[in-house]
């Protein structure tokens, strides 16, 4: 497959939210939306995303087909990578090359990155593109209705 990034446009919105509120996607994701089901928290979250000038957020493209979003957030020195990909693509190597993709078009350096301990997928992402495991921490999930265990990550260099 031919994977690649380009702006979001707002087309793709639609495309997101069926994405986001898929329940199997967001067991594994676990730190999700409080109602992935919530179209208007959903659009409020993501004007604010688009608003911002240093999100760098990109949708991820699989043979021309809208199948995710990547972006790297946060403050300078704090930055934080996250990517969402549609689950029928899961296993196919599209978030590792989306997530190479960004980490070349933003050079900045370090980079974190956060996944549930238990989301090996992500994890193995994650740790493809460079990132190794810093930490380990406890958060609130809320697909899970839980706290979990989740992996701190780091991209130096």
């Amino acid at each position: 497959m031919d994977v690649s990034l380009r702006p979001v446009h707002p087309s793709d919105l639609p495309v997101f939210f069926r994405h986001m509120s898929d329940p199997e996607s967001n067991q594994v994701a676990a730190f999700t939306a409080k109602d992935p089901t919530d179209r208007a928290d959903f659009d409020a979250h993501w004007e604010r995303v688009l608003a911002s000038p240093d999100n760098v957020t990109r949708t991820v493209l699989a043979d021309g087909d809208v199948v995710g979003h990547a972006a790297v957030y946060g403050d300078p020195g704090e930055r934080e990578v996250t990517y969402f990909i549609d689950r029928y693509y899961w296993g196919r190597g599209i978030a590792t090359s989306a997530l190479r993709a960004l980490l070349m078009e933003v050079p900045e350096r370090p980079l974190r990155a956060r996944a549930a301990a238990d989301n090996t997928g992500s994890i193995r992402v994650l740790e493809k593109c460079g990132f190794a495991v810093t930490a380990q921490d406890r958060g609130y999930a809320n697909a899970r209705g839980e706290e979990i265990d989740e992996l701190v990550l780091r991209l130096d260099g």
